[in-house]
Order: C-alpha cells, then sequence, then structure tokens
C-alpha cells in the first residue's frame, strides 16, 4: 500500500483515508443489492482528483484491479485533462473515463460538484461500482468531441453490480445533433440500479439490450429518477427484467418505457406527465411485457395500435406477472412530482424518500447540504445585479418575456410554457452573487413549487428548496445563474429575479 500511496499523491496531490462527509453513500437499493450486492470501494483508500488523468492514475496505482478504491471527485473532467494511464491494476483510454477489466470502485462527486464536460462514463468487464453525485453532460457520438459512442454512462460486456445513484444525466439535443443514450447497458449487464437522478434534454433516455438479439441484459432497477424532455427509450427493454418505480416523467416527446424483444418491465407509482406514448412496445413486432399498478397519467396522449407499435394505454393493464427479490417502499403516485424533484440529480445533500412521501438525509452525512426554503422577500438593499445584465430560458409563453423579469417592474413577468422550466441572468464577464429574489407576479403567489439555482457555466447547484423568496448561497463568480423551476402547482408568473453580491 505505501507504493499505491506515493503514486496518488504525485498524480493527484494527496491520498486519505475514509473521510467521512465526503465518502458518505447511503445505502444502496434494487437490484443491485441482489449478486452479492454493491458496495464499491468502501474499505478500501480514498483519494481526491480533478482531473481525468487522476482519476485513471488512481485505478492504475492500486495494487491490483481488484484492490477496494473511493475516488472524490471535484471540479471539472473534460478531454483536456483526460489521458490515458497505463498500469497492471487498470486499462484505461484518453477522452472516455474507463472502468475496465476492473471491480470494488466508488467515483463521488464532492465539494462544489463534479462535471464530466463532453466526456463519457464507460463501463465494461467490470462490477461492483458506485457512480455517484455527479454531473455528465454534453456527450457525443459525432461531431467534435467525440466520447463514449454518445453515451454519458454506457455499460457493456460482461458487467455485473453497478448503482449508479444522485446524478445529473443531460444532452442538449437529439441523435441529429451528435448525441446518443445517457444511460445504456448491452451484451450481458446485470444488477444495476439507478436512483435519485435526472435525465434530460435527450433524444434517447437509455436502453438494455443494443439489438432483439441481445437479450442477456437485466435486474435493472429504476426509481426516483426525473426524466424531462426526452424523445423516447425511458428506458427500451430487450428481454431481461426491469423494476420501474416512483419515477417522474415530464414531457416524454415520442415514446417512454418501451418493453420490447421479450422483455418484462413492473412499473409502479410512477407519474406521467405532458407526455406521448409512455408504455407499451413501439417500433418492432417483438412484443415485450408489463405489470402495471398505482401510476398516475397526466396529460398523456396515446397513439393508435399498429403492426409495429402496441401502446399500453390509453387504460394501461398488465399482460404479465414480475416477481422482486427485494424490500421496497412505495410513495404514492401522487407525490411523486414534489419527492423527486426535492431528491432527485447531483449536489442536493443526497436526500432521499422515507417511503411515506418526505423526504430524510442519508444515515451518514452527504456532499452537499440542500438550502432551506427561500423567506418572503423584503425590498433588497444593495445593488440589483440583473439591472443592465442580459436573461434568456428554456422557453416563454405568449405575451411574456425573458426581459421582464429584470426590468424593476412588478407588472410585466415571465413565465414558461407549461409548468417547468428555466430562467437565467448572464452577464457578459464574470459576476459574484451570494443571494437572489424571486418575485411572483400579483396573484400568482404560491404558485412556485420545488426549483433549483444553478451555476450555468458548471451546472453546479448552488440552493434548492421550495416557493419563491429570497434564496441565499455561498458567494460564486459566474457569468449565468439559472433558476431551474422543477414543480408548479400552475404556470408559473415571475415578476422579478433580483441578483446580489451579498
Amino acid at each position: 500500500m505505501a507504493g499505491f500511496a506515493a503514486i496518488a499523491t504525485a498524480a493527484i496531490g494527496v491520498a486519505l483515508p475514509m473521510s467521512g462527509a465526503d465518502a458518505a453513500t447511503g445505502t444502496v437499493t434494487g437490484f443491485a443489492t441482489r449478486n452479492g450486492g454493491t458496495t464499491g470501494g468502501a474499505g478500501g483508500a480514498t483519494v481526491r482528483a480533478t482531473t481525468g488523468t487522476a482519476i485513471h492514475t488512481a485505478l492504475c496505482g492500486r495494487a491490483s484491479s481488484s484492490t477496494p478504491i473511493i475516488i472524490e471527485v471535484s471540479g471539472t473532467i473534460n478531454h483536456g485533462n483526460t489521458t490515458k494511464v497505463s498500469g497492471a491494476s487498470c486499462n484505461t483510454a484518453a477522452d472516455v473515463i474507463e472502468l475496465k477489466q476492473i471491480s470494488n470502485v466508488t467515483i463521488i462527486g464532492v465539494g462544489s460538484g463534479a462535471i464530466f464536460d463532453q466526456l463519457g462514463i464507460h463501463i465494461r468487464e467490470s462490477s461492483n461500482i458506485i457512480i455517484q453525485n455527479v454531473t455528465v453532460r454534453n456527450v457525443k457520438k459525432s461531431g467534435s468531441p467525440t466520447s463514449n459512442g454518445g453515451d454519458a454512462i454506457g455499460m457493456e460486456s460482461d458487467v455485473r453490480n453497478v448503482w449508479v445513484d444522485h446524478v445529473n444525466l443531460e444532452a442538449s439535443g437529439g441523435e441529429s445533433e451528435g448525441y446518443d443514450g445517457l444511460f445504456d447497458m448491452k451484451a450481458n449487464v446485470q444488477y444495476v440500479t439507478l436512483s435519485y437522478s435526472t435525465l434530460r434534454n435527450s433524444g434517447r433516455g437509455g436502453l438494455i439490450g443494443s439489438s432483439e438479439s441481445d437479450r442477456t441484459n437485466g435486474y435493472v432497477t429504476f426509481h426516483h429518477n426525473l426524466y424531462q424532455n426526452i424523445d423516447s427509450r425511458t428506458p427500451l427493454l430487450r428481454g431481461g427484467i426491469a423494476h420501474i418505480y416512483n419515477n417522474y416523467y415530464v414531457n416524454l416527446n415520442e415514446s417512454g418505457i418501451n418493453s420490447r424483444a421479450g422483455a418484462s418491465a413492473k412499473v409502479d407509482n410512477n407519474y406521467f406527465k405532458d407526455s406521448k406514448d409512455v408504455l407499451g412496445t413501439f417500433y418492432t413486432s417483438e412484443a415485450g411485457f408489463w405489470q402495471v399498478s398505482g401510476n398516475i397519467f397526466d396529460n398523456v396522449t396515446w397513439s393508435s395500435p399498429g403492426t409495429d407499435n402496441n401502446p399500453a394505454g390509453p387504460d394501461p393493464v398488465s399482460n404479465t406477472t414480475v416477481s422482486i427479490p427485494y424490500a421496497y417502499t412505495l410513495d404514492a403516485a401522487s407525490c411523486v412530482p414534489s419527492i423527486v424533484s426535492l431528491t432527485a440529480g447531483a449536489n442536493n445533500g443526497l436526500q432521499v424518500s422515507n417511503g411515506s412521501c418526505s423526504t430524510t438525509q442519508p444515515t451518514t452525512s452527504a456532499p452537499t447540504p440542500t438550502t432551506p426554503a427561500p423567506t418572503t422577500p423584503p425590498p433588497s438593499s444593495g445593488t440589483n445585479l440583473s439591472i443592465g445584465a442580459g436573461s434568456d430560458g428554456s422557453s416563454k409563453a405568449t405575451g411574456t418575456g425573458y426581459g421582464d423579469v429584470r426590468d424593476a417592474s412588478l407588472t410585466t413577468y415571465w413565465s414558461p410554457v407549461g409548468t417547468t422550466g428555466d430562467i437565467s441572468i448572464k452577464w457578459g464577464t464574470a459576476t459574484t452573487v451570494s443571494r437572489a429574489v424571486i418575485r411572483e407576479a400579483s396573484g400568482s403567489a404560491g404558485t412556485i413549487g420545488s426549483w433549483q439555482v444553478i451555476n450555468y457555466g458548471t451546472g453546479a447547484v448552488l440552493a434548492s428548496g421550495t416557493g419563491a423568496g429570497t434564496i441565499t448561497f455561498p458567494a460564486t463568480s459566474l457569468t449565468k445563474l439559472t433558476f431551474r423551476i422543477l414543480t408548479a402547482s400552475a404556470t408559473p408568473k415571475i415578476a422579478e429575479y433580483e441578483t446580489y453580491a451579498g
């Protein structure tokens, strides 16, 4: 171990023992608890890494390819700082985080956050892996730069026992824009759990099985995840068994859970909203199966059955029975939007559901605490940095404008199309901000539900909570500050989005 410590110190800066708050991972759930369980790097050395090369060096510096290790990651990991590292205990590659032919590894984001920017995480011929509290965004399979076949997280070839938890997986479009799947499994991947994560803005959410003949994958659990603005594959299942419960699906544009080629999905207490064909067998004549209970379908449309399409709706009923071999507790589907908005994603304190429609912290400390709900905003002191700045957003309702949130008038306002969306204040040069004030238009008070305040440049969540008002967070130098509305009781109306240095 002395040799390992020396290598880690040289490449990463420091090798540490288990570090309490930053090394916390909570409790594994779902199918990842089976087949001997998933513990990642528990019991091994803990090292810090701020580059992809340092992550590879930590893997290569172990005594063996199965020596447990916890790698705490902060900052932005990208093509410029991720190179191949060689060693007897690793098999890495440049321009991708490569977890190949290894076992017993935890990668966890700490500090102000870990961003894998345009750089995918590839797990191959490996087992007992935990990935937690990180953001992976804009990974491309075409255009420039490319990484990991376009998958944010991809698993293939005899992978076992992987737990991916509290992560953000994001793209900026579909295949025509160069992106592929956010969470893919193929060629014999089994015993996987994806929990408390967000998957956004992609043509493809993810798949289990790369073709109709690739049916050796399965035993995958998806729970308490947010799928938002996804065209299809949430997920696509080819063979095998999946347990899908307490997920929140918003704006699935073409299709959702696509069970085909003999797959079976147990679909419990999910909330589907403003979406199309959220469950069924699509784009193939090779049927899949589902067992459904307790789901809510809110403004869901269904296409007509055809040769290659068999939607489960408009009144989904079970056509199989699926046995689940582990214990779990279901939140009521009616509270899934609120519980998922409070718990899903990176940098929110690793909060989880207690099974009764409220949240709890893990039994060990979490890397980043959640900010309390804002207070009712009195008149603010100091200089409102939004005046004279720019603004943009994810969408705007007819008759509203992005600039209306920075015009010092409470009579004009911005609204998204629908009930959720982003509004941002942006500056031409780096600006230090530590406080924001969200003021709702007259008659709309109390509309905003859960939200996040995000450093757009890094993807780090600076604060999260519920309701409009004053929001404080650590002073941060940035060029764009995003207020993301995750839930609302009606269309929000934000009259002013004020920002302050102190």
